[in-house]
């Protein structure tokens, strides 16, 4: 089946809503309606926190996106912006049992975005804003906790960012490098590289330098705005020729090749190269293996070894964060989530992953991240975020641990029901 066929054939689209609950009489009608559900309603009416208890609420995310930064397309709108929001929609469901409601909305004001998106807000649990541009993007996430109590996060700022942390977290150990040392280099200065730099910032990384179009985010420049300021260096504006000198990290988020022989020749031993942009990276990773064979290589794509994919992330933190009805999604739950993915790569690899996959791999320097159809991703992730919630006082109830990891594997039962791809 092609591209094209896939999207359109069967039925339109990728996603549907259907009932939880039986409907086969007239008895089940008048109470998944009228007149049975005006009760419920009144009950909640007396205590807002039963919408929890009585709707999907707690287990349904909103995906939002003005369409203004879509897969590489750029500003391509809200009706281009659709079937990718619902591809994210079936991620939701297949890695962590969420139910999503896609929304595009036809707005490019982020505070209006921000206020929009506030008022609809009592529908669901949580909020995953998708494919908004910087700086709005920043914006509209900003203004967006300020309203509402259910946790929000930008995916291509925050999942992105907390991928990047667990492969690094795995190549630093590789390598034998502290992260409060080494010198870290970020190529590109958009939503996902500032996200990055704020949470390597965050646990413990001293020595991030940003190169946006025009060069390093230095203080001499006068043409940087709040968000690139942050992260200006005491450094004269310079290009990634003279950054890179001794540079122990290469975080590329920006356009394809763009790290060439020399720079890669002027980094440290045993240099660790993300190279993220797609869907040509900054260096493909056979040539920079060529060059240097010490080096511990990833990319954002699929078909080559330590794929980044922000996957990993976002499913099992908003898992978490709905499990304790956290009202935010805070650093420290990206720090944990960023924690136990990069100890689950370091974990026995399951015999059905190597069935799927098609290849013998284990933890080293090809192997530095989990592959996407790893189940205990979904077992053990969302429990490392709902305690950190907990711990730090953003989540509205308390769970018993125990308890919850029997939950998630009830959940991860239900999922292979559904999409009996592998098992545990």
């Amino acid at each position: 089946m092609g591209i094209f066929d896939y999207h359109r054939l069967c039925r339109e689209g990728k996603i549907e809503v259907v009932p939880t609950k039986p409907v086969k009489s007239v008895e089940d009608l008048s109470v998944s309606y009228t007149p049975g559900v005006g009760s419920v309603a009144e009950k909640i009416k007396e205590n807002n926190e039963l919408v929890y208890d009585y709707t999907a609420k707690g287990n349904l995310v909103a995906v939002i996106t003005n369409g203004t930064a879509v897969l590489g397309l750029g500003d391509a709108g809200v009706f281009a912006s659709k079937p990718v929001m619902e591809g994210k929609a079936v991620l939701f469901k297949i890695f962590a049992d969420i139910d999503v409601f896609d929304i595009e909305i036809n707005e490019k004001s982020p505070e209006r975005l921000a206020e929009i998106i506030s008022s609809i807000s009592p529908t669901f649990g949580g909020i995953n804003l998708e494919d908004i541009k910087a700086p709005e993007c920043f914006v509209v996430e900003k203004e967006l906790k300020k309203k509402v109590e259910i946790p929000v996060m930008h995916d291509d700022q925050w999942g992105t960012a907390t991928v990047i942390l667990a492969g690094l977290y795995n190549a630093l150990y590789i390598a034998g490098k502290d992260l409060n040392r080494v010198k870290i280099v970020i190529n590109g200065a958009g939503s996902s590289a500032l996200a990055t730099a704020k949470l390597l910032k965050e646990v413990g990384a001293q020595n991030i330098f940003i190169l946006d179009s025009k060069g390093l985010l230095s203080r001499e420049r006068e043409d940087l705005n709040e968000f690139k300021r942050e992260f200006a260096v005491d450094m004269p504006v310079c290009t990634l020729d003279k950054v890179i000198e001794d540079a122990d990290v290469f975080i590329g988020l920006s356009v394809g090749n763009t790290l060439k022989k020399k720079h890669l020749l002027k980094m440290s031993k045993n240099p660790i190269v993300f190279a993220l942009a797609n869907p040509i990276p900054e260096i493909y990773p056979d040539l920079a293996e060529k060059i240097r064979k010490d080096g511990i290589l990833a990319t954002g794509r699929s078909d080559f070894k330590n794929q980044i994919n922000n996957v990993l992330s976002f499913p099992y933190i908003f898992r978490g964060a709905l499990d304790v009805r956290a009202k935010d999604i805070n650093f420290h739950m990206l720090k944990a989530a960023a924690e136990k993915i990069a100890e689950i790569a370091r974990k026995k690899v399951l015999d059905y992953l190597k069935d799927i996959y098609h290849e013998e791999f284990s933890f080293g320097k090809d192997y530095i991240i989990p592959k996407p159809f790893d189940r205990r991703l979904l077992l053990e992730v969302p429990v490392a975020v709902a305690e950190i919630a907990v711990k730090t006082g953003v989540s509205q109830r308390e769970i018993d641990v125990d308890t919850y990891r029997k939950n998630l594997k009830t959940r991860l039962e239900r999922i292979n029901k559904i999409f009996p791809y592998c098992s545990l």
